[in-house]
């Protein structure tokens, strides 16, 4: 299985637009990050988790010519505004998307991408088939279960997953003790790490590596830093040895 970081950054990106900071200003490239989200690859298929506002500069980035789903983390703009982009893949695959999501994705879908759920279609419009989850099941893709993990991200419950022993956190600031034990034996661990200063609705850089340090993996990826983080190569330093802070493009391999 291999797990590629289409985008790594916070709702706003990084560089943030007008900012004058010294990581907005960095030259290295992996101080670049787009809106978060990743793809998971076995079986030669393709498997997204979140379709943010970059979703098709990083399918053109990566190229990829086909996915089988998106599988939404949760309805905030910076992981679904780019939905309206599989209309690629339906028009030359001609395919319907299957969307997985839960009940508060949907209505935020539906919300934002009105058009594409109206009775009568303006052609051209995207062709997606919802396919609900919730915490409590996990559901098939491919040869490979997905296992929902409930986070808290302020208020808003957030679905993450873990594949095999490989699992994914994304914006959450909160993992109560019967999601945690549903962690338990992972070997491969993404979670967000904001930045260095508490946050009201995302783990700081200390509550990722105390969630990474409880669950005792064997690697460890941060994702969804802003610019507030520190550039890139400084902070790494800091890391232990077996904790790596996630880039744009990254392509890990999991046994």
């Amino acid at each position: 299985m291999q797990i590629c970081f289409l985008g790594t950054g916070t709702s706003q990106g990084v560089p943030v637009i007008a900012c004058s900071c010294p990581v907005c200003q960095s030259k290295n490239p992996k101080d670049n990050r787009l809106r978060c989200s990743i793809m998971v690859s076995y079986d030669n298929k393709n498997y997204v988790i979140d379709s943010g506002p970059d979703f098709r500069q990083q399918m053109l980035r990566e190229h990829v010519h086909d996915i089988e789903t998106i599988v939404y983390t949760h309805e905030h703009k910076d992981h679904t505004a780019g939905m309206d982009d599989v209309r690629a893949f339906n028009f030359i695959h001609n395919k319907d998307m299957p969307l997985y999501c839960s009940d508060l994705v949907e209505i935020g879908l539906k919300k934002e991408f009105a058009y594409a759920f109206s009775e009568k279609k303006y052609p051209g419009v995207p062709n997606i088939v919802i396919k609900k989850i919730n915490k409590e099941t996990p559901f098939i893709l491919g040869a490979k279960t997905w296992y929902p993990i409930e986070v808290i991200h302020h208020k808003l419950p957030v679905l993450n997953f873990r594949i095999d022993d490989f699992a994914y956190i994304t914006d959450a600031n909160y993992i109560s003790e019967s999601e945690l034990s549903k962690l338990k034996g992972v070997k491969v661990l993404v979670i967000n790490a904001l930045r260095k200063e508490k946050h009201i609705s995302h783990f700081t850089l200390e509550e990722a590596l105390e969630i990474i340090r409880k669950l005792n993996v064997e690697r460890a990826y941060l994702t969804h830093l802003s610019h507030q983080m520190g550039k890139h190569e400084d902070v790494e330093k800091t890391l232990p040895p077996h904790v790596k802070i996630a880039y744009d493009g990254l392509k890990i391999k999991i046994d």
